[in-house]
């Protein structure tokens, strides 16, 4: 059986996991071969071990079964070349004899993921391999979440000089280092702000400052999973737990470890899972979907929401309990056109930023320009300025950004637009207020759900979710 390479029935490399067998005695490994293969893994079997570091040339598996003693050398040999080379990454689960256990305990220093004693049973097998892979995987996950957020968070930077500002870095810097004071049950955070004024940002700052900084932090957009499946993502689910579900999946909460999970848009949680949520903040503990068994988390919990949790709590949306769980801190965070001249601070830097990314020369800002800037009303905040300026510059033609460059004529500049001033002369609802805001946007961009969510400063995902909520239909009419 050495080489085998009919192991993947036929199925694309990629779509089940392929385990390569490394194993001489002929009976034991085709029986192991026979057993992977109805499980739903691709397998390769090699008799040697130059075999195997042939096959290791030409293609990576996602694990492999090491026997201890083979024809041409011993698996502990291989295995501290294997651990040398790029390919130390690779879980490997050891073979060997009863009688052989020193080998498995000297394999295991050389970060071998477990062993196995012969004569092995090959539902025990089974389980091992599913254990250790989704170790193997949740690893990797976790290696490209830390890597990916920490150039994210590195960057992080909370612009401004407003006297609103200033508080909000001080609180951030407080906050932080009040999270340290008990780091197995830190208390939760409240970020409170209008769509687009830098929530996410601000618990990037707070992870940054805070002794998680060197664990993952994980961003959940409430708004954006679908609510049938949010759960599982928070949680995780085991195999066969809801249809699709067709291998264990490690969830967002426990991906996070010891670091801190960022439930964006937490008011979209629907009220079943607001109870669960609730005793996941109160216990610490959690199940995943299809699972009696509880797991216990020392992750960080920050939220972040732009509406009235309050009126939400008095018109039955939203559990007080939970409610006054996650607001034991607050974070307020200032609409942009009350923040004055770090308008012009922050278009400044978007700017520095945008023609520093593109390549491109950098354009100033004319006084007209900035004067318009100021008088803009920002519906979208920060994020709607981010856009504008990016866009600005890739259209730019000449060495300055003019009213006209950032689509700021005078009908948009104007203190308040029409549907404003109606809007303050009769009082509306916070949701009939964004209902109102999504259809003007509707309207100025001809029914173009892209350039309508960037008006807005939201996703176009966002976007989609909340004209389904509020039954607005695609084309404005």
């Amino acid at each position: 059986m050495s080489g085998d390479t009919t192991a993947d029935s036929g199925s694309s490399a990629g779509e089940h996991p392929l385990v390569l067998v490394i194993e001489d005695e002929a009976l034991f490994a085709k029986a192991v071969h026979k057993c992977l293969l109805k499980a739903g893994y691709r397998c390769l079997v090699c008799a040697t071990l130059a075999d195997a570091a042939r096959q290791l040339a030409a293609a990576a598996p996602d694990l492999i079964l090491l026997d201890m003693r083979l024809p041409d050398g011993t698996g502990l040999d291989f295995l501290a070349e294997l651990r040398e080379r790029r390919q130390s990454d690779i879980p490997v689960i050891v073979l060997t004899a009863f009688s052989d256990v020193e080998n498995a305990v000297a394999a295991m220093k050389l970060d071998a993921a477990d062993y196995l004693k012969k004569p092995i049973d090959l539902e025990e097998l089974l389980r091992k391999l599913e254990r250790v892979l989704e170790h193997a995987q949740l690893s990797r996950r976790l290696d490209y979440s830390q890597e990916r957020e920490s150039r994210a968070v590195d960057h992080v930077r909370v612009i401004g000089e407003h006297p609103s500002m200033q508080e909000i870095r001080r609180q951030i810097e407080r906050v932080a280092r009040l999270s340290g004071l008990a780091p197995d049950q830190p208390p939760a955070v409240l970020i409170l702000g209008e769509t687009g004024v830098g929530k996410d940002l601000a618990a990037r700052a707070l992870h940054l400052h805070s002794d998680r900084r060197d664990a993952p932090f994980v961003h959940v957009d409430c708004a954006a999973l679908p609510k049938e499946l949010i759960e599982a993502e928070l949680f995780g689910h085991e195999r066969g737990a809801f249809t699709d579900a067709h291998t264990r999946r490690i969830g967002l909460v426990e991906a996070a470890e010891s670091g801190t999970v960022f439930l964006d848009e937490i008011a979209e949680i629907p009220l079943d899972l607001q109870t669960k949520l609730l005793a996941l903040l109160e216990r610490r503990r959690f199940r995943r979907v299809g699972s009696s068994q509880e797991q216990a988390t020392k992750a960080w919990f920050l939220a972040g929401t732009n509406r009235s949790l309050e009126r939400m709590v008095e018109a039955g949306e939203f559990r007080n309990d939970l409610y006054y769980r996650l607001k034991v801190l607050t974070l307020d965070l200032p609409p942009l056109r009350e923040r004055g001249d770090d308008i012009l601070r922050l278009a400044e830097h978007f700017i520095d930023e945008t023609a520093r990314r593109f390549g491109l020369p950098r354009p100033e800002l004319t006084a007209q320009a900035r004067r318009a800037l100021l008088d803009y009303r920002w519906p979208g905040n920060v994020r709607e300025l981010a856009h504008l300026i990016e866009r600005a510059i890739l259209l730019c033609e000449g060495t300055q950004l003019t009213p006209r460059d950032l689509s700021l004529d005078a009908a948009t500049t104007a203190p308040e637009s029409a549907a404003t001033e109606a809007l303050s002369a009769h009082p509306q609802t916070l949701s009939a207020a964004e209902a109102e805001l999504i259809r003007e946007a509707l309207q100025r961009s001809a029914g173009n759900i892209s350039e309508a969510a960037r008006q807005l400063g939201i996703t176009r995902m966002t976007l989609r979710y909340r004209m389904q909520k509020y039954g607005i239909a695609p084309r404005p009419g």
